[in-house]
């Protein structure tokens, strides 16, 4: 029962699916994201940061935070909780009417009364909800697509809204960390054979466990400890790091028959571990974020 209880929790930790109302990492994370885009060019369809459209800009910067909305301005709408201009919050989705045929823009509320989006005349910018010229008269409301882990008051929001520190990610060593604390294997006896680890590194104990356990394996002698992990890459190690059994197809539409990590996946879904993105997507080469990570360790503790 223990081990069984394990495996949902630590499962849960890494492919938890995001629901319309979901829990992100923290405001200032989801704007230094948004930020990094800044100046990308603009184009109808565009969904990556090579050229973004509105909506294809606000759903990208919330899949980076570990958050699924939809694709379109109108889907993003009808997600969320309805929000009060006066209720805004960082992180809040900002919609607009420009082709005077009903929502037809979005943006990510940013605080202090500014929004970053994706404008067809200047790609990714920050403009003004109070701009008299054009966004003031066409906002038409808000909906809040996620809570934040950390609660940011009135007087912080201008701060918020400064570069921040961009997101972190997991790496091997931390992934191990918490696997073998959550499987409670044996750390007290260390035999280390990656020539990239000794004594000095944290997770020391951790990595020859999950080694010793054949949760991890090295690369030509290395076990790279800082090297982050996708998300494919994290369904071999779930799968063989719980011995799991069994299999059905998925369907997860960026996840192809002959891939690597298909039948990983496909036992995941099997267990109802994952279910993926609202998208329908898998999110192959998404990376497990530390915030994340550490916030679902907070929800398993508590």
């Amino acid at each position: 029962m223990k081990r069984l209880l394990t495996l949902i929790m630590a499962s849960l930790l890494f492919f938890s699916f995001v629901p319309e109302f979901a829990s992100a990492n923290s405001p200032t994370s989801l704007i230094s994201t948004a930020k990094k885009y800044m100046g990308t060019p603009y184009r109808l369809g565009g969904t990556t940061p090579t050229a973004f459209d509105c909506s294809g800009f606000t759903q990208y910067v919330f899949k980076e935070e570990g958050i699924s909305i939809p694709r379109t301005t109108g889907q993003q709408m009808a997600i969320g909780t309805p929000v009060t201009k006066s209720e805004l919050e960082v992180g809040d989705l900002v919609f607009f009417n420009t082709s005077g045929r009903g929502v037809s823009h979005d943006g990510i509320y940013i605080g202090d009364n500014n929004f970053i989006h994706a404008s067809v005349s200047k790609g990714v910018m920050i403009s003004s909800l109070d701009d008299p010229y054009y966004w003031k008269s066409r906002y038409i409301g808000a909906r809040r697509v996620a809570n934040f882990t950390d609660n940011v008051s009135t007087e912080n929001k201008v701060a918020a809204s400064a570069p921040v520190k961009e997101i972190v990610y997991a790496t091997r060593g931390e992934i191990a960390q918490v696997l073998a604390e959550k499987l409670d294997l044996d750390m007290t006896t260390v035999t280390m054979t990656f020539n990239d680890v000794d004594e000095s590194n944290p997770h020391y104990k951790a990595i020859s466990a999950v080694a010793e356990a054949n949760i991890f394996s090295g690369d030509a002698g290395n076990f790279n400890p800082n090297k982050e992990l996708t998300r494919a890459q994290m369904a071999k190690v779930l799968v063989g790091a719980f011995e799991l059994r069994g299999s059905a197809i998925a369907k997860f539409s960026d996840v192809p028959t002959g891939h690597w990590a298909t039948e990983y996946i496909n036992i995941l879904f099997y267990h109802e571990i994952t279910t993926g993105y609202l998208d329908g997507t898998f999110g192959l080469s998404d990376k497990v974020s530390v915030g994340q990570l550490n916030k679902f360790i907070d929800r398993i503790n508590n």
